[in-house]
């Protein structure tokens, strides 16, 4: 089955599962959890179960940040930008991470091993600066950390693929 099949098939049954009319963004943020990102045909379908314009579901869904249009990495990683966190320089572990990586925050490497975005606040003020490597937290983090970080995970799909 081809991926724009599998997001219409969800879109049927996210809507035939619901008691209630769901609302615009309680589907976009539901769609997200599902795909990791708003697939464009997942938005298209959302506008005509929702009667709505696609380019009313595509103005509210760049509204808001926390959207994604492109699949993360299999290796999402978010730097937290909260106040404690800008505090303790997370601006410079963002900064690192897109010289390593070779991206800007909101994209995904070429491999598609790593996305690298930027998040308000993750919640753990006391362990700043913090980013999120998929569900994974990581206290303290520095340049340093992010060369650590990079090279285990090197070393772990070179191990891998062996």
């Amino acid at each position: 089955m081809d991926e724009n099949q599998e997001v219409r098939d969800w879109i049927e049954e996210f809507f035939s599962g619901s008691e209630k009319s769901p609302n615009l963004i309680g589907a976009l943020l539901a769609m997200q959890k599902q795909f990791g990102y708003l697939p464009k045909v997942g938005m298209k379908a959302l506008a005509g179960r929702l009667s709505v314009s696609p380019a009313n579901v595509f103005a509210v869904a760049t509204f808001y940040n926390q959207f994604r249009f492109i699949p993360p990495g299999k290796y999402p990683i978010k730097v937290c930008m909260g106040t404690a966190c800008h505090i303790k320089q997370g601006g410079l572990v963002l900064d690192h991470f897109e010289r390593k990586l070779g991206i800007s925050e909101g994209e995904v490497t070429g491999d598609r091993e790593y996305s690298l975005d930027r998040v308000a606040c993750v919640g753990c003020c006391t362990l700043a600066p913090v980013a999120l490597v998929g569900d994974e937290v990581i206290a303290d983090m520095s340049p340093t950390k992010v060369d650590g970080l990079l090279l285990q995970h090197k070393i772990k799909r070179e191990q891998d693929q062996e």
